[in-house]
């Protein structure tokens, strides 16, 4: 497989893609949420925790040096961070 270009097109593809399993985990989530009971507690407390905990990571990466300098590269290191983590929930979502 080839290896894809590091520019800006093709991280603006990612965050489309980004946005697009971003989209698919809002609307499976939103099943379970309706269905109410221990799963839809259990997945709303997992939602928000989750989304903490990514907002300050990438916050201590930015603020400790850990994210690239230059900014096209720091913008890739944040969206794929991001799709690692939307992508297992889209997966773990979609399990029933």
């Amino acid at each position: 497989m080839a290896r894809r270009k590091e520019d800006w097109p093709s991280t603006m593809l990612d965050a489309w893609a980004l946005g697009m399993e971003a989209s698919a985990v809002i609307g499976l989530r939103t099943m379970v949420l309706a269905g109410g009971g221990a799963r839809a507690q259990s997945e709303a407390i997992r939602m928000t925790t989750e989304k903490m905990a990514a907002a300050a990571d990438v916050g201590l990466k930015f603020w400790t040096g850990g994210l690239p300098q230059a900014p096209d590269a720091a913008t890739r290191a944040v969206i794929r961070d991001y799709r690692t983590k939307v992508r297992a929930n889209r997966r773990r979502l979609a399990k029933g």
